[in-house]
This record gives C-alpha cells, structure tokens and sequence, in this order.
C-alpha cells in the first residue's frame, strides 16, 4: 500500500462516529438503589482468640503457682511432688526388670551350653528298611542287626517294668 492510501484510511476511521462507551460501575449489583448500604458482617479473628487463650492461660499458671492457705504448699508444687514419688517407683520396676532380664540370659546359656542327646528314638526298627527291595545294588542297605538288637533289648526292659508295676499295685 502506499503511504497516501494509508493516510486515506486512517482519516475515513476517524470520520466514522466512535460508539458510547459505557464504563460498568461496581457499587451495586441490584440496579437503580444507590443510597443503601451493604450490611458486612465481620468477624473476630484468630488474634482475638489467641489473645484470649493467652489472657486465661496466663491466670490459671497463676492460679495453680500461688501458695494456699495456712502455708500449704501451692497445686503445682503438689504436682511436682506425685511425679517425685513415681521416679521411685519407677526405679523399682527398673530393677525388677534387670534382674529378670539378666535371670532369663542366664537361663538361655544354660540351654545353649546344655549337652545334646545326638540320638532319635524309634518307634520301630523298621524304618531303616523303608524302600524297595528290588533293584538294589550290593552293599546298599547297611546291616541294621545291631539296632534291631538294641530295640528289642530295649523292649525287654519296659515290659519288665510295666509288669513290676503291676505286681505292685496287685499287692496294694
């Protein structure tokens, strides 16, 4: 465009009438009632209350301070004196609880150094067998008469015994 065109155009905007502009007014928002006022309620903040908090707590730690009546000693003073107790108290649990602790180490030892029986009782001889007896190599299975023999002495003995018994409680 060349310069004289330009400066045509910029003079025809001009020319044309400019539209009203309205400024929008924020004062109210219900139209033509303009002399009422907007009630606000306003309320008390947290500095209102934390004053308040701080005004009575302030007079009960004064309140329990203060000496009684006839020399007595004051509440907070009591207080002190329930929480001196319990330390001896809680220094007797203390020891209880020490000497429990050292009672059950020295218990633990006992059963850590106790010497181990290294053998299983069987219910029958058995159970060394279990397994097939076909396609076993020689040598295999390991020759268990020495046990079966333990066993059936064994067995020997607690027959023996359980007929002692009952001739006992016969003759009772």
């Amino acid at each position: 465009m060349s310069a004289i065109r330009q400066r045509a155009a910029l003079l025809a905007r001009q020319a044309r009438p400019q539209a009203v502009r309205n400024t929008r007014r924020y004062g109210s928002s219900h139209g033509h009632d303009h002399h009422h006022e907007h009630t606000v309620e306003e309320k008390l903040g947290t500095g209102f209350y934390l004053a308040a908090a701080t005004f009575a707590g302030t007079w009960v730690v004064y309140n329990v301070s203060r000496p009684g009546k006839d020399g007595e000693l004051s509440t907070f003073s009591k207080w002190l004196k329930e929480w001196a107790d319990l330390h001896q108290t809680w220094e007797t649990r203390n020891d209880l609880l020490a000497a429990a602790v050292e009672q059950a180490a020295a218990d633990r030892h006992l059963l850590l150094n106790a010497p181990r029986n290294r053998t299983h009782e069987l219910r029958f001889p058995e159970v060394f067998n279990t397994g097939s007896p076909f396609n076993v190599p020689a040598g295999h299975y390991v020759n268990i008469d020495k046990v079966v023999a333990h066993y059936q002495q064994q067995h020997l003995k607690e027959e023996e015994r359980k007929a002692k018994k009952l001739a006992a409680a016969a003759q009772q």
